[in-house]
């Protein structure tokens, strides 16, 4: 699996943006993706996921959870982070990862089993 993600830009404080992840590869369908985004000097950390099979559910974390949105189009191969009233604090390069077992904990990277390259969010104020 391969993962690219893309749509990532220049943003003022309050704007929206989509960010997309494109799969390649069999079974898209049957991950759990997720997003992480990493600040510079810092480690990653989990912004939000979607399981994968016939669950779907969908978990962020508690500073984007009112903001942003993780969906999936699975005819596309693709996962989706709708960003919404962006904030200073959410320039960072973004991360999208596939994970083939059911059941991870979100935030866990080493659950993750291929990553895609980052896509850079700057948000100005």
């Amino acid at each position: 699996v391969q993962l690219q993600a893309s749509g990532g830009g220049l943003a003022q404080a309050g704007d929206s943006l989509r960010l997309s992840c494109a799969a390649s590869g069999r079974s898209f369908s049957r991950y759990t993706m997720g997003w992480f985004r990493q600040y510079p000097g810092k480690g990653r950390e989990f912004v939000g996921g979607i399981s994968g099979g016939s669950d779907g559910s969908t978990e962020c974390t508690d500073s984007v959870k009112d903001r942003f949105t993780v969906s999936r189009d699975n005819a596309k191969n693709t996962v989706y982070l709708q960003m919404g009233t962006l904030k200073p604090e959410d320039t960072a390069a973004y991360y999208c990862a596939a994970a083939w077992r059911f059941g991870i904990a979100w935030s866990d990277m080493t659950a993750y089993d291929y990553w895609g390259q980052g896509t850079q969010v700057t948000v100005s104020s």
